[in-house]
């Protein structure tokens, strides 16, 4: 048996086929290894969402390739490209594509009220015409990291924007300026539409102009859920008719923070910022230099917006030289308002039909040439809390309420300081008219001039002369 065993192992070919069984085996072990390996790395490889498992796409120094690798990204279900260092990105003229878009959720529902009661329509009809962009339109989840680069148009070119981000499109966009963008329509540089997606970081938008008679957003228009950081907004006009939000238009829902709105104007309201029928949250944001008739440095007409940690300052406008708000709900908190100036009323504030809460903030050195140099507020809820309203002044031949002006409505005031507010006729510091008025006894209304509250028409408690 032991010898069968022997010459049975012995077989030609039987040690060759036992070896290459071996070899099988090492080579699946080796396999399994590979595809062990293989997973790793693709676990550790950084991904960006959206873009699946491909890396970053550099493109040259050149718009005709920005634009190419823009139509790739779009095709391929997104994409994060890293422009050239510092390069400038010229378009001469606009992008030509087939656009499918047709008007978008916010257009379909529109049209819906406009069929259930006719000429009701919100916005005028979308022109596919006048809606142009110099690079593809995006419908993808796309990031674009500018490295210092700037995107402009020829200053000889035709009108159109940089971006146009559809229903379902993604754009992450950092550290690149826009330049000069020009739309006949609302978004000078960019444009989010209803259903769209858009975060903004360390960008630059620069001398950009929205030319449509009623929209805006001379740099941009979000009209989706929109978050800008860190960047800066200067030199930009919503030059329509009726142009609002010369530097930024919001009617989505914006998050901005930490960023610098300059020298913008808007020909209606919001001169840095305008919020209009939407929901916005400003933190930490400078409004310094912008102008327009209503809400200098920035403006909520039929809208929520929210502003904590913020400057408006050297702002003007002919009504809210800082900052309007129309049937709205502006809240107000760590604010400094000062040295904005109007020419109707509220050099620092103007309040029509709305809620404003102001907590530990300074509205200081504002000035008027009608009612309310520090605070104008009519048919308006108006709580002023923990907050100095100093060194105002109404200037106009007939102005009053240097310090805060109300006619109609409410005003409160808890532990406040209303001090050194001037104005031509009495009183410099409150006046009222068909006003209530709460001013609490940790309140102070001082040493404002020509008198404090006498001359108002409604009496006003805890406040002397």
């Amino acid at each position: 048996m032991a010898a069968a065993a022997d010459r049975a192992l012995a077989l030609p070919g039987l040690s060759r086929l036992s070896t290459a069984g071996s070899d099988d085996d090492r080579r699946a072990d080796d396999r399994s290894g590979e595809d062990r390996e293989r997973s790793d790395g693709e676990r550790d490889r950084p991904t960006t969402p959206g873009t699946g498992k491909r890396g970053v796409v550099s493109v040259p120094c050149d718009a005709a390739k920005l634009v190419a690798a823009l139509v790739t990204a779009n095709a391929e279900g997104g994409a994060e490209l890293r422009l050239a260092p510092k390069c400038r990105y010229v378009l001469t003229e606009a992008f030509h594509e087939t656009d499918q878009y047709d008007g978008g959720i916010r257009d379909a529902r529109e049209a819906a009220d406009a069929a259930e009661t006719p000429g009701d329509a919100e916005a005028p009809p979308h022109n596919p015409a006048d809606d142009t962009a110099g690079l593809p339109v995006i419908y993808q989840p796309i990031t674009i990291d500018g490295a210092g680069a700037t995107i402009a148009r020829d200053a000889q070119a035709a009108a159109f924007r940089f971006f146009t981000v559809r229903d379902g499109g993604e754009l992450t966009l950092r550290d690149v300026e826009l330049h000069n963008g020009r739309s006949a329509i609302e978004g000078g540089s960019v444009h989010v539409v209803h259903g769209a997606t858009a975060v903004v970081e360390r960008v630059t938008v620069s001398q950009s102009t929205s030319l449509s008679p009623e929209g805006g957003g001379g740099g941009i228009f979000n009209d989706g859920n929109m978050v800008v950081t860190d960047s800066t907004f200067i030199g930009n006009s919503a030059s329509g008719a009726a142009g609002k939000g010369g530097g930024l238009l919001n009617g989505g829902v914006l998050t901005l923070k930490r960023s610098e709105f300059h020298r913008n104007s808007a020909n209606a309201y919001g001169g840095g910022l305008g919020n209009y029928r939407g929901a916005a949250e400003v933190e930490s944001v400078s409004f310094t230099q912008n102008s327009a008739v209503q809400g200098g440095g920035l403006a909520s007409f039929s809208a929520r917006t929210k502003v904590s940690d913020t400057e408006l300052l050297n702002n003007t406008a002919q009504v809210g030289g800082g900052a309007a708000n129309s049937d709205a709900v502006l809240v107000m908190r760590k604010m400094t308002i000062r040295g904005n100036t109007s020419t109707v009323n509220g050099g620092g504030i103007s309040t029509v039909k709305g809620l404003t809460p102001l907590d530990d903030s300074v509205v200081d050195g504002n000035t008027t040439h009608g009612l309310g140099a520090g605070i104008y507020a009519e048919k308006a809820n108006l709580l002023v809390r923990g907050s100095d309203v100093t060194r105002n002044e109404a200037v106009g031949a007939t102005s009053t309420g240097g310090g805060i002006y109300a006619t109609a409505g409410s005003v409160a005031i808890y532990t406040s300081k209303i001090t050194h507010n001037a104005s031509t006729l009495k009183p410099g510091g409150v006046f009222a008219s068909h006003a209530q008025v709460k001013i609490d006894d940790e309140s102070v209304v001082v040493e404002n001039e020509p008198t404090n509250c006498e001359g108002s028409q409604v009496p006003i408690a805890h406040c002397f002369r």
